[in-house]
């Protein structure tokens, strides 16, 4: 038996999958949770924070206007989030990082349901709402780099794309779960009710959801490719990952390590491939309540009903679409999801239009939408993943999916309000889904039919 004093470090404690899936699940649920709840009880929020005087009603599209600012602010410091708590996540590990995200994300989304609104705290209160959403911003930022990172790190060989699947699979369930929540509470409650109190309730539920979520974080380990190229406790030099041919549209494909020019290109190439998910996701799936209502004047509930059906159909194509990216490549499965989108995207919105359409065919079209949004959505995480090296995989996959969500995504609301308020033209959101999408085609063309079968490097 070796002595005690001439033994090495013990080797690594590995997280098994299933337990690293659960963790990285949970904060997004969290996140996009709360990101559902804003966006149908946007025209609530308006009245309660952007209007003047006490409102119990349906604000006017200046207040409408100054919510979707407030929701912007949020995506543009994702961003800064990203580059932070990426960094943090590449150098001292995936697991504290994604601990203290979902910290800050619980606080800032617990304190919304605490705020005073503008009858009470007058002009503070919409600068209060904008200060909470700016540090949600940050925490969803540093949330989706070290998740993705996590999961698809803990793949077992050949299955990243349904692991990184899960990723925006809790999306859609947290979208779900905002939208109904929203309607079950618009359906208990009076209106009025509802606009002095109700509102609160969705934001109060995200602390019992993120001390969960923080429960299965504390129980994590670092994924043992992190630990092999970060140099942290539990590394093992006499096994290096290995290293597949070097690809240009990646960083880092050879032995020396990525300089920051290489990565930025890398990070403006991920934005190209998703920018069509970010924009057609929040255009038919977050937008679309405010949207109906606003425009088509429909009411509260049936705006809610039609967004829940539309994410329906999103969560349920994503693990397939994860699962066939695994065994066919990611690239076809995007690109028939942004191919879609570009040429269904304007006749679903005549569809909507038209009082004579039947509500079972609307509702088949709006499966559809969120079907093809699925499509890009179940792979996108694991194309993200296998772009970048582990020293900067959280930095860069999370600098993509941040950016392209701040542009395309916290903008959409504010630009298709804007624009429809400006020209009179209702096929606005449809023309805004259906141009980024062909964009992203003509990026998601350029990536390699073998990348779901190279290791991550």
């Amino acid at each position: 038996m070796t002595p005690l004093h001439l033994r090495g470090p013990a080797p690594p404690t590995v997280t098994h999958p299933r337990r690293a899936l659960l963790a990285g699940s949970a904060g997004n649920f969290v996140e996009w949770y709360e990101f559902g709840v804003y966006g149908c009880f946007a025209t609530v929020i308006a009245a309660r924070f952007f209007t003047p005087d006490t409102a119990t009603g349906p604000a006017g599209a200046g207040p409408l206007l100054a919510t979707y600012a407030s929701f912007a602010v949020a995506f543009f410091f994702r961003p800064v989030g990203a580059l932070l708590f990426g960094r943090l996540g590449d150098r001292v590990g995936r697991r504290p990082t994604l601990i203290l995200v979902v910290c800050l994300m619980t606080a800032a989304t617990t304190l919304i349901g605490l705020l005073p609104t503008r009858a009470t705290a007058g002009e503070l209160a919409p600068w209060l709402l904008t200060l909470l959403r700016a540090l949600q911003g940050l925490s969803a930022g540093g949330e989706f780099g070290g998740a993705v990172a996590l999961m698809t790190e803990s793949a077992p060989p050949g299955r990243r794309g349904r692991h990184g699947a899960w990723q925006s699979f809790t999306v859609a369930l947290g979208l779900l779960a905002g939208a109904g929540t929203a309607a079950a509470i618009a359906g208990v409650l009076t209106p009025p009710a509802l606009y002095e109190w109700g509102w609160r309730i969705p934001f109060l539920l995200a602390l019992p959801l993120g001390a969960v979520a923080l429960w299965l974080r504390t129980g994590l380990t670092e994924p043992a490719g992190a630990l092999r190229l970060e140099g942290l406790p539990g590394a093992t030099p006499e096994t290096p990952p290995a290293r597949p041919a070097p690809d240009p549209g990646t960083v880092g494909a050879g032995p020396v390590a990525p300089t920051p020019p290489a990565t930025a290109r890398t990070v403006l190439l991920g934005i190209g491939r998703i920018m069509g998910w970010s924009a057609a996701g929040y255009t038919f799936l977050v937008v679309l309540p405010s949207y109906l209502q606003a425009t088509l004047g429909a009411s509260f509930q049936e705006a809610l009903i039609a967004t829940a059906v539309a994410n329906l159909g999103f969560a349920a194509a994503i693990l397939p679409a994860g699962i066939l990216s695994d065994r066919v490549g990611r690239r076809p499965v995007m690109l028939c999801g942004a191919l879609c989108v570009t040429l269904l995207a304007l006749p679903l919105l005549h569809l909507l239009q038209d009082p004579a359409a039947s509500a079972p065919a609307k509702a088949a079209g709006l499966l559809g939408a969120g079907a093809a949004v699925g499509l890009l959505a179940g792979p996108g995480p694991a194309m993200l993943a296998e772009m970048f090296p582990a020293s900067v995989r959280c930095t860069g996959l999370g600098l993509a999916y941040a950016l392209a969500n701040a542009v395309f995504s916290g903008c959409a609301g504010l630009v298709v309000t804007a624009l429809i308020a400006a020209t009179g033209n209702t096929d606005v959101p449809a023309h805004y889904a259906a141009g980024a999408c062909a964009l992203s085609a003509v990026a998601l063309a350029s990536l390699r039919p073998d990348d779901h079968l190279r290791p991550l490097r």
